[in-house]
This record gives structure tokens, sequence and C-alpha cells, in this order.
């Protein structure tokens, strides 16, 4: 019989890990195949390589790039630049931390929402839930991203208030 953290590590690692580590390029870009939050914890301490963000930003369609990249991953427009320059070069600890975190909310929303062009615009639109802020406004603090990791669970579970 499964245990609630069997569960969690299945649910993880069968869904939200595998498309997390798609949306920053998979193995090929991260040079490694995640199995387990384990690894995303060793890889986010050494550092996510730059191009990651760059495959990242680049697959989106709907969200400003320079407003995400502020907000969400709390790196200005000139520094993605300079970074796009030197791809290879890993990104900081808390740049990785926040690219990393910016990807889960992506695919948690693409699979709540269907698509990732519905969640793209939904991270844009004001919320009811979020006291009609936009949810990639609030991505900038560890506060907002629970706020918004708990209006997305919320959205999953039918419960919009």
């Amino acid at each position: 019989m499964a245990t609630t953290a069997d569960k969690v590590v299945t649910e993880t690692r069968g869904g939200g890990l595998q498309r997390v580590e798609a949306l920053l390029g998979g193995s090929r870009i991260l040079s490694r195949r995640l199995t387990s939050a384990l690894d995303a914890h060793e890889l986010l301490l050494s550092g996510l390589p730059a191009s990651a963000l760059n495959h990242l930003v680049g697959q989106l369609v709907f969200i400003d790039k320079t407003a995400s990249l502020e907000k969400a991953v709390g790196m200005s427009l000139r520094t993605w630049q300079r970074r796009k320059d030197a791809p290879s070069k890993p990104l900081s600890q808390e740049q990785s931390g926040r690219t990393w975190k910016f990807a889960e909310i992506l695919a948690k929303a693409t699979e709540v929402l269907g698509t990732q062009s519905e969640a793209e615009q939904w991270l844009e639109r004001p919320a009811i839930g979020l006291d009609q802020r936009r949810p990639i406004d609030l991505l900038g603090t560890p506060a907002g991203v629970e706020l918004v990791e708990d209006h997305l669970e919320r959205l999953e579970y039918g419960v919009y208030a």
C-alpha cells in the first residue's frame, strides 16, 4: 500500500519534475536527468546554466518577457541579455531558485488550465482570488509565490475564492 509520501514523490516525478525539466531545456541543457527532488536541489546549488533560462524565456508566448524576467526571476532585461552571451555560465543560486520556481508555477498552471498559452494568460490577468493582483506580479517574494501556489491549488480543486 502506497503511503502519502510515496504518492507525493510519484506525482512529483511522474509529472511536475519532468514538466519543469522540459521547460528548462531537459537533460540536453541541464546536462543531467533529474530523477528526484534531491537531483533538482543539487542542480540549483551548483546553478542552472544560463541557457536553461534562455530556453524557458524562449518558450513564452503571451507573457511580456521583460516583465516576467524582472518580476519572476529577479533579473533585469539587460542582465539577461548579458547572460545570453555566456550561456554556459551558471546562474546564481538565487536566480536558479527563482527560475526553477517560475518554471514550476508555469508547469502547474499548464496542468490545471490545460495549455501553456492559457497558463501564461492566467499569469498576466488580475485574479479575484488574489485580490485583483496578477499572479506574475506576486512571484517576486516567497510570500507571493505561496499565494500563487495556493490559488492554483484552489483552482485545481474548484475553490475559487
